[in-house]
């Protein structure tokens, strides 16, 4: 029997690997793989394969950007699932037929999609609804092509988007996020903590979820009707403000994201329903998760660009991401600041957040810098948002709304102990390194009269040539002079020369107080010029 079976799934496995084998060669894959021919490739092999390419659109920390956008074209609309197959799932979740637990269900889906597909229903006890039902045996599917796309990433040629990314990792995080979107529990836990977290904000809403009814491969929650958040005749013709409506949308999902840590990732149009003067978040199968340390950094990025100073930037960056080899920070130096060059002009309302992202996302990618994944989640995520603004209320900006809110929440959430804490610990480090400037000057003179010393110049302008040369020469003055102060004035201090100070001669004394003027001096002016 177990024989049997075996034979039954080797053949469909191999039959499904000459399926993929004859789509590969329809697109001729051997002349490398463009975006476009991705996404026609993803759509001839079918739902599973869209569903994949859905979820690769999300990677723009490791796919180039214009695959990412070409993948996001995918439609999610798939042929629907024959209604007997849903009622053998519904049947199957809740171990009787349904019509113990439903007067009715629609047989026309309201939506299928390559996951699942979404039906309306009555409860016995009268509460519209609609079940979302997961596709008979797409798990299998799923596993056996994912194991088949592995296979297939052998046969590509060298010239290929292979050489850009390693598609196995890619395989192998995909098969994780899928995994988790098809348990329906893990969406109802989205829906319960979303729920939670925003119940206290007036104009925001979800559906109510039943719990009882709901397993691994069934969900059920409150029907939503009202309007789509795109809907701008209705909207309009209902007494809606499409300008309220954007500003109170980017607002909730900047505290999502900022304060939460915990926000939807696809909130496009579909998912986004106006109802009672309530903004309804539907379908949280994806959803994004930031961890404190990372919203610290992207809050440290905001203001870097806000000050337009690279060096905050880069560190934000170098502490979310994870370098894929050894770190080239001059390189990352550079591409920020050419980043820096295309936006450091422009007024704050006229800035697109989405694109900044995006943009901010190619550098870390051409630097091999690998992002959280809820990071990646979010660039996809405000890519949604500002579509839908773009849409309703286009006069409105992003990154005005989001600036209003980080300010206020900094302000508000401000831990004034751990800053003083902060700001003590770096004012120690600061002494202790200008302490050891004289020993360095030392040092470097020393290695220079042994014709020991190596200086490594990066100048792209006359400018930089003549700033970096004038620094040089004061600093090594300066040096000159503090350290002619602190030989003659330990010279006088061996002698008993009066009057004294301290016990020791006042001259003496003198020489080393003006030594630590200079050496102070010379920091400060260091530490002004690189804010500057």
């Amino acid at each position: 029997m177990n024989t049997k079976s075996e034979k039954v799934r080797s053949s469909g496995y191999g039959e499904r690997l000459k399926e993929i084998t004859a789509v590969l060669h329809k697109h001729a894959i051997t002349r490398g793989v463009s975006p476009e021919k991705l996404r026609m490739i993803l759509e001839d092999l079918g739902p599973t394969y869209i569903k994949l390419g859905q979820i690769m659109s999300l990677r723009s920390d490791i796919l180039p950007k214009r695959y990412c956008d070409e993948l996001m074209k995918l439609c999610s609309d798939v042929a629907p699932m024959p209604f007997d197959q849903v009622v053998d799932v519904i049947q199957d979740a809740f171990g009787c037929p349904w019509q113990e637990e439903f007067q009715s269900i629609e047989e026309k889906p309201l939506g299928s999609a390559s996951i699942a597909q979404v039906h309306r229903a009555v409860l016995k006890s009268g509460e519209q609804v609609v079940i979302k039902v997961q596709r008979k045996g797409i798990y299998r599917t799923m596993a056996r092509d994912i194991g088949l796309m592995h296979k297939v990433v052998r046969l590509l040629p060298p010239v290929s988007i292979k050489e850009m990314v390693d598609l196995d990792l890619v395989l192998d995080e995909l098969w994780k996020v899928t995994q988790e979107e098809m348990n329906f529990l893990t969406e109802a836990a989205n829906i319960e903590e979303f729920h939670r977290k925003n119940r206290d904000v007036a104009f925001v809403d979800t559906p109510v979820l039943y719990r009882e009814y709901t397993t691994p491969h069934v969900i059920v929650m409150e029907y939503i009707d009202g309007f789509s958040i795109d809907d701008k005749e209705n909207l309009q013709e209902n007494g809606y403000d499409l300008n309220e409506v954007g500003s109170k949308l980017i607002d909730n999902f900047i505290k999502q994201v900022m304060v939460d840590g915990f926000f939807h990732a696809d909130p496009h149009p579909g998912n986004l329903r106006v109802r009672d003067g309530k903004i309804v978040w539907i379908d949280m199968g994806m959803m994004g998760r930031l961890s404190e340390h990372d919203r610290e950094e992207i809050g440290r990025a905001i203001e870097g660009i806000a000050l337009n100073d690279i060096g905050m930037i880069q560190d934000a960056v170098l502490a979310i991401g994870e370098f894929r080899g050894k770190p080239d920070q001059s390189k990352l130096f550079e591409d920020i600041r050419n980043l820096m060059a295309k936006y450091g002009s422009e007024d704050l309302g006229n800035i697109d957040i989405a694109e900044i992202m995006q943009d901010l996302m190619e550098v870390m990618k051409e630097n091999k810098i690998t992002m959280p994944h809820g990071l990646t989640m979010l660039a996809r995520g405000l890519a949604h948002i500002e579509g839908v603004l773009a849409d309703i209320s286009p006069e409105i900006n992003m990154m005005e709304i989001a600036s209003a809110r980080v300010k206020s929440q900094m302000f508000e959430e401000m831990d004034w102990k751990k800053e003083l804490k902060n700001s003590g610990k770096t004012l120690y480090r600061s002494l202790r390194k200008a302490i050891d400037i004289p020993t360095l000057l030392a040092d470097i003179l020393q290695g220079q009269l042994k014709g020991q010393t190596k200086v490594n110049l990066d100048l792209h302008a006359g400018e930089d040539v003549s700033n970096l040369l004038r620094r040089v020469t004061r600093n090594i003055v300066m040096g000159l002079w503090v350290m002619a102060l602190l030989i003659s004035s330990s010279i006088i201090c061996t002698t008993d020369m009066k009057p004294k100070f301290l016990g020791i001669p006042a001259l003496g004394a003198f020489g080393y107080f003006i030594a630590v003027i200079i050496v102070f001096y010379v920091f400060a002016k260091h530490i002004f010029s690189k804010r500057k």
